[in-house]
């Protein structure tokens, strides 16, 4: 029976990405001189299992690259070679050329071969040298030979694949093939009684093996090749005494080297040696299509609910307290299942955390600096669509942590600093926001650099601004204080994307500096674009939906707080603060609504450390509403960030908090 492979490639590709990020990882992680064990053998293990899952699927390039990657491993795991940082920059580099060949066949595109030969290069020339053990004299690298004809060791094994094994498609062929190359073997099968042919499942055809191998390899050596089913079959490797007699073997090493899998239909086949797990694993794998598609469903049921209760708040609870109990249950259960969905799409900060130890390792090497990486709150959960949006603004303000903060070692040591810089990612949640924090302890900003600078380029900015005012001038188009241009940084281009990019998702950048001891910038976000926790607020018969997280308070006003500036509008005083008022009403040119503020409400809304005063009518209430894109269902407005139905069936605008502060602060200080 033919088994079509293609459907698997997938699950290879995610899986394969997944080991060299685990590879990387690990490999930044290796203490150079006393490399860590275990360290050595999970990168090892990602290499091993990405060699077979290569091979199988026939993608050869990357099983004859990942082959060098993983001998050169076993000879660090092995103690044959000590851990260099030369081997080290080495693996790294290949897991870049791994990467390349992985995504070309993934795409069916065509690879990097020059990058690939030169590499494979370099590979073969570090196993041709002589490796230096660390506790024992040089060894040798062992190359593959052919079988031995007398060996030191004779492996006894038995080998029990489960179902499981099969239907993810695997060949366990491939192992005695891989064994094969070790030395003398010779394979029985268990002589049980097979049960009828009745299922039709091909799958189902497996048996117990019994191997019996004489090689020159370490027990480690042989648990290795069957490191990839593992978790798969049930598996026992028993040494034997050197005399002890070798059963007659069913099928030579050159038979199973070529074999083809041949699988015949038959009925279950367990044997008592399995386990009672069957090896399945505890998670699936599912398209974010379909969980977008349920996040989608569970909003209509949200929105539907939300109606049931509005209609059900006319009706007497006495005469209709049970369908008032369903309501409450189903109230309950809608909230339990809209959180248990959502939680589907959280994803640990970690997932963007982990790309930049190599990031800075590279450019720290490239600038000729030193720094280290600090990494607080890695769990701290957002959802998929936000850290999928966040990781490129995260890649550049780290990078202009290294390349703009942290000084040259001589430089921070003169200061009386560590010549290593320290950046430090944190992540946290307060609120219904998460807050991502990038610090540095560098040079920090110059107030009086940046003014100038801005000066220079005619943006009008006063000697007695606020810090958080000059500071935000780094985020303005084309600003730059890099006194030369090179290919990392300088052109003034990326900082204001990256400010745009935040506020696109809803979030605020804020700065902190000091001069001489660092800068810290602080970034909120929502957790979610799909869920929002909102004010409602009513300007005559139009609803608005104010973001919670920007709501600092809310007020009524005395007349003699408020005041009239000539060409400006209006002002607000709160505790002595002075504040632009903004009456809703204006905004979005209605023709209803309250125009006295003393006879209003005021929302002091707050973005980027300035707060505008917005005048509504009334407050209705606090709610959670889901998010509807109105720039994709209709077209973009001003002003606002999106759409929501609310109870009554009513389309309710949520407000861009970002876009009216910055809007009317902006006149305000002109």
């Amino acid at each position: 029976m033919e088994i079509d492979f293609s459907r698997f490639h997938q699950t290879f590709f995610e899986e394969s990405f997944e080991g060299l990020d685990i590879m990387e990882s690990a490999l930044l992680k290796l203490d150079i001189g006393n490399a860590d064990s275990e360290t050595i053998n999970t990168i090892f293990r990602a290499a091993h299992s990405m060699k077979g899952g290569a091979a199988t699927f026939g993608f050869l390039d990357v099983a004859g690259f990942t082959h060098l990657l993983e001998t050169l491993l076993d000879q660090m795991r092995s103690g044959q070679r000590a851990v260099t940082q030369h081997d080290v920059d080495l693996l790294l580099r290949s897991v870049d050329v791994v990467r390349g060949l992985l995504g070309a066949a993934r795409d069916n595109s065509a690879a990097d071969m020059n990058a690939v030969a030169v590499l494979r290069g370099e590979l073969e020339q570090t196993l041709l040298s002589a490796p230096v053990a660390q506790a024992t004299a040089p060894v040798a690298v062992a190359m593959p030979a052919a079988p031995v004809a007398k060996a030191a060791n004779h492996w006894r094994i038995r080998f029990a694949p489960h179902a499981s094994l099969f239907r993810s498609g695997n060949d366990p062929l491939r192992i005695l093939r891989e064994l094969g190359t070790l030395g003398e073997m010779q394979v029985t099968l268990d002589d049980q009684k097979l049960p009828s042919l009745e299922s039709g499942i091909a799958e189902d055809c497996y048996m117990a093996w019994n191997i019996e191998l004489q090689t020159e390899c370490s027990r480690a050596s042989v648990l290795e090749v069957f490191a990839w089913v593992e978790d798969e079959s049930d598996l026992s490797i028993e040494a034997v005494q050197a005399e002890a007699p070798v059963a007659a073997p069913v099928a030579s090493t050159e038979a199973v080297k070529t074999a083809k899998p041949q699988l015949e239909v038959i009925q279950g086949g367990a044997t008592d040696t399995h386990k009672t797990s069957n090896g399945e694993s505890g998670s699936i794998r599912v398209g974010t299509e379909k969980i977008d598609s349920l996040i989608n469903l569970v909003g209509e049921l949200v929105i539907t609910q939300a109606m049931l209760a509005q209609q059900a708040a006319a009706l007497d609870p006495v005469l209709h307290e049970k369908l008032m109990t369903g309501l409450s249950q189903l109230d309950r259960n809608t909230r339990s299942m809209q959180e248990a969905v959502m939680s589907i799409r959280m994803l640990p900060m970690d997932f963007v955390f982990s790309r930049f130890p190599r990031l800075i390792r590279d450019l720290a090497g490239k600038l000729g600096k030193q720094a280290r990486l600090v990494t607080v709150g890695e769990s701290t959960e957002l959802d998929k669509s936000v850290i999928e949006k966040i990781a490129d603004p995260l890649n550049h303000l780290v990078r202009n942590s290294l390349d703009h903060g942290i000084e040259m070692p001589d430089v921070r040591a003169a200061a009386g600093k560590d010549a290593m810089g320290t950046i430090t990612l944190k992540a946290a949640h307060r609120g219904g926001s998460i807050v991502i924090e990038v610090s540095d302890d560098g040079r920090g900003l110059d107030r009086d650099k940046l003014i100038a600078k801005a000066r220079e380029r005619g943006i009008a900015v006063s000697d007695n601004a606020p810090d958080s005012e000059v500071w935000q001038l780094i985020f303005a188009p084309g600003f730059s204080t890099a006194e030369k241009v090179t290919d990392i940084s300088g052109r003034g281009v990326g900082m204001d994307v990256v400010k745009k990019n935040i506020q696109a998702l809803g979030g605020q950048v804020d700065i902190t500096s000091a001069e001489g001891r660092g800068m810290n910038i602080l970034i909120r976000l929502p957790l979610t674009l799909a869920i929002l926790d909102g004010m409602s607020v009513s300007v005559g018969e139009e609803i608005f939906i104010v973001p919670l997280n920007a709501v600092a308070e809310s007020l009524q006003p005395r007349a003699e707080d408020v005041k009239s500036v000539a060409g400006q509008g209006r002002v607000v005083r709160v505790r002595g603060e002075i504040l632009p008022l903004v009456p809703l009403r204006d905004v979005f040119h209605l023709g209803a609504g309250i125009t006295e503020p003393q006879k209003g409400i005021l929302v002091l809304i707050e973005s980027e450390g300035r707060k505008v005063a917005l005048m509504v009518d009334e407050l209705v209430g606090q709610q959670q509403v889901v998010i509807k894109s109105l720039e994709s269902n209709y077209r973009r407005i001003s002003g606002i960030s999106g759409a929501t139905i609310l109870g009554d069936g009513r389309v309710a605008l949520i407000l861009d908090v970002g876009e009216l502060v910055r809007a009317n602060a902006c006149d305000q200080a002109a």
